[in-house]
């Protein structure tokens, strides 16, 4: 094969790397068609209902229709396939948009991605995943983005804390997992967090342990400051913490055979010194802290395809929720994190833009092609009360 027919190989692959895949994407913009799309698990009986719903405000009244969750205290367990794909020597991103318009104060906004052979009438919270991805929300100590990896067969949870947004708009979350083993967090289109999968994951072990071998020697002295062996107590230190009451006097009543003999109350002593303590000087024999000696693990095997899954075919909404209405809208999962940037702000972006316009055109008074058919007094007057702060 001549160089020139390698050259053109070699930009054959790279043209084909780089193309751009949609594996799944999701807008509800067909009406209750979705059904046919999604499968709702019937591994339990009770599972809350999900119902397609713009919600109470949005930019745009079709656009905006995402899964609400409608019953209080229910769990959820929803899915839909898509042609299973592996995500080797390329980028995996998921990205989705999360509504929590009820003030949520415990549950879930996050989805799980899943292996093709899930059996979507059988889903349920122990299904293993490849990859569980999104905000959670409990009380005021639980507000986080969950990053959790099936790695080995075991779940990892992120060593870093993601803050998710815990106000009533809608968000865009996006997860993008590299072929390099790195990672990045975006929230409304902007980094949140990125890193390395083996430093900010438990996947594998240290690459360093204690050596079991070293051991610190018996002379080694670790104070720094010790007593000084010159500094001698004063003969006069001694006096107890509390005396009797020099100026307390016997009651003239007092009768020592029916009352006990009287005793005068006791009074803190003036004179009390404290516990004595001979000063500290540098100790002459102080080598420093002691530092184990470290080498290199053998368990530890370093993998470079830790960011891989072989066959990613399912996402499901698998949560619980005590306080519903969280809307779940605009799923893409591709290998081209620039798209999803885009894609992003062509819908999460735009309706965005155009419900803030929406207020700003009440302030001033001009009109705005915005479809708003429902849109609450209260949703209208608190952000409107906000802007004329500024």
């Amino acid at each position: 094969m001549t160089a020139l027919s390698l050259l053109f190989m070699a930009v054959f692959i790279a043209l084909i790397t780089a193309e751009s895949s949609v594996y799944f994407r999701e807008q509800f913009e067909d009406g209750d068609t979705w059904r046919s799309r999604w499968v709702e698990s019937q591994h339990k009986s009770d599972y809350g209902k999900f119902v397609l719903s713009a919600g109470k405000f949005y930019g745009d009244a079709e656009k905006d229709k995402g899964l609400q969750t409608s019953q209080d205290a229910h769990f959820y367990a929803l899915s839909s396939r898509f042609a299973d794909f592996s995500n080797k020597d390329q980028p995996l991103v998921i990205q989705f948009t999360v509504k929590h318009e009820q003030s949520i104060d415990c549950g879930g906004g996050y989805i799980k991605l899943f292996p093709s052979d899930l059996k979507q009438e059988d889903m349920h919270g122990d299904s293993t995943y490849n990859i569980m991805f999104g905000p959670d929300i409990c009380g005021p100590g639980t507000k986080k983005v969950h990053v959790i990896f099936n790695y080995k067969g075991k779940n990892h949870l992120i060593n870093k804390d993601i803050r998710c947004k815990d106000d009533e708009y809608t968000h865009l979350y996006t997860l993008i997992v590299n072929p390099d083993n790195t990672y990045e967090v975006k929230i409304d289109n902007k980094k949140a967090e990125s890193g390395s999968l083996e430093e900010d994951w438990d996947f594998l072990p240290p690459k360093k342990i204690k050596d079991p071998e070293a051991k610190k020697p018996e002379d080694w002295d670790e104070r720094e400051k010790i007593d000084d062996p010159d500094d001698k107590k004063p003969e006069d230190w001694d006096k107890p913490e509390n005396i009797p009451d020099p100026d307390a006097k016997k009651p003239d009543d007092w009768d020592d055979e029916m009352d006990v003999e009287w005793e005068p109350p006791m009074v803190t002593n003036p004179e009390y010194k404290g516990e004595w303590k001979p000063r500290q000087i540098d100790n002459p024999a102080y080598k420093g802290k002691w530092v184990h000696l470290e080498i290199d693990n053998p368990e530890y095997i370093a993998d470079n395809e830790i960011y891989k899954y072989d066959s990613v075919g399912v996402i499901g909404l698998d949560l619980w929720q005590v306080k519903s209405g969280t809307i779940f809208d605009s799923f893409l999962i591709t290998n081209d994190p620039k798209l999803a940037e885009e894609v992003g702000n062509e819908t999460w972006g735009a309706t965005k833009v155009c419900f803030f316009n929406y207020y700003l055109s009440i302030l001033n008074n001009f009109s705005l092609n915005c479809n708003f058919d429902k849109i609450s007094h209260f949703d209208v007057f608190v952000p409107l009360r906000m802007l004329r702060r500024r």
